[in-house]
């Protein structure tokens, strides 16, 4: 007689179900996933992913050089890259090559959720991609980044990556990228630059090879306001920044800021440090008349200042 085999354990049959899945995923994200090479001939490249034909996004922060970049393709082709733009503050770089026929990466319509599984998908020179697995360990609305520069959401991962997985995909249960891995935007914890930075700031590097942000042209250093100050004039916070140089014909000169005055706030916003003036002074800001509060000594003074775009580092 011919025993029939036990049942197989319902739990055994969805962990190789979600096993099974975890290899589609894989296999897929992948396929648009490239290695970047900026580091001469080190082996721990980071990924940067197909964004649009011909444009590769990657994290700014694994660019060591803006010239004799190249991609390693998902066939294994390399290529030379043309740096388009990149945007530190929001540690996105885009690159122009030929990207040889790999899919553009595809992302998901649905923001990042608490819990939820994924994927990251990087690629090594040596042996081609590297995915690892976790969840998405905390998710909130727009944030500042210990840069300053305000940020479209939050979304930090509960995973462990390799310098190969920098820049590379963050992929959803679905197959859709959330994002990609940021190498920048913080010192301890592993954050996404979701779709909503992707798409505002990828636009901006492939149109203008920059993204517009505000400038008042000073030069600044966080100082405290005097006591006597803040009780005369209200003042609830403790610093502000004394600007140590006005540069002719910026905005804040052309407002009538002089060398010595200390900014203490834009439009009702205090400016106790350089972060803070950062934070005002975001794309939205650019082309906005504003008021500026000052202290004079011992005088306080409002001004009307034109915030203005930030001119490139060449043409400062």
């Amino acid at each position: 007689m011919r025993l029939a085999a036990p049942p197989r354990h319902t739990a055994d049959m969805n962990l190789t179900a979600l096993s099974g899945e975890l290899v589609s995923i894989a296999a897929k994200a992948s396929a648009s996933v490239v290695s970047i090479h900026s580091h001469g001939r080190s082996r721990m490249s980071p990924a940067g992913i197909v964004w649009r034909k011909d444009l590769v996004l990657t994290a700014d922060s694994t660019l060591r050089r803006d010239e004799g970049i190249q991609v390693t393709l998902p066939d294994g082709t390399r290529v030379p890259a043309e740096l388009k733009g990149r945007d530190p503050s929001t540690d996105l770089a885009l690159l122009a090559c030929d990207t040889g026929g790999a899919p553009p990466l595809e992302f998901s319509d649905q923001a990042a959720r608490l819990g939820e599984l994924i994927i990251t998908a990087g690629r090594t020179t040596e042996t081609g991609p590297i995915v690892t697995f976790g969840m998405v360990s905390g998710v909130a609305g727009e944030w500042q980044s210990w840069r300053g520069v305000k940020l479209d959401e939050f979304v930090r991962l509960d995973v462990s990556i390799y310098p190969t997985s920098i820049g590379g995909a963050v992929v959803n249960t679905e197959g859709r990228a959330i994002g990609i891995v940021s190498g920048g935007l913080s010192r301890s914890s592993v954050l996404v630059i979701t779709r909503r930075t992707i798409d505002r700031v990828a636009e901006a590097l492939a149109t203008k090879g920059r993204v517009a942000r505000g400038y008042i042209g000073i030069g600044l250093q966080t100082v405290a306001i005097p006591q006597a100050l803040r009780t005369q004039f209200a003042i609830e916070q403790e610093t502000g920044v004394m600007a140590l140089s006005v540069e002719e014909k910026g905005p804040a000169a052309v407002a009538g800021m002089m060398m010595g005055d200390v900014l203490i706030a834009i439009d009702n916003h205090p400016v106790t440090d350089a972060e803070a003036l950062h934070s005002i002074l975001d794309p939205s800001s650019v082309g906005k008349q504003v008021s500026v509060v000052i202290l004079r000594g011992a005088d306080r003074h409002e001004l009307r200042a034109n915030i203005a775009e930030r001119p490139p580092r060449s043409a400062r």
